[in-house]
């Protein structure tokens, strides 16, 4: 994010980018009481959608790579 505002593109500028297989990826996690709820999974569902792996790449232009 830094290096955006920086006006670095990050796919050209970086020394290293992080694979999709990183350590540090974004998670979803939940209680275990409501793991299993409708909204937890129709959440989970809409973060690993097609349309929110389209906006990460169009907005972050590679200096966050979706992880799935």
């Amino acid at each position: 994010n830094y290096a955006l505002e920086a006006k670095l593109n990050p796919t050209k500028d970086a020394l290293v980018i992080e694979g999709s297989d990183s350590p540090y990826v974004n998670i979803l996690v939940a209680r275990e009481d409501n793991k299993a709820s409708a909204d937890m999974q129709k959440l989970a569902k809409a973060l690993n959608s097609p349309e929110v792996k389209k906006f990460i790449e169009e907005k972050y232009k590679g200096a966050v790579v979706p992880a799935f």
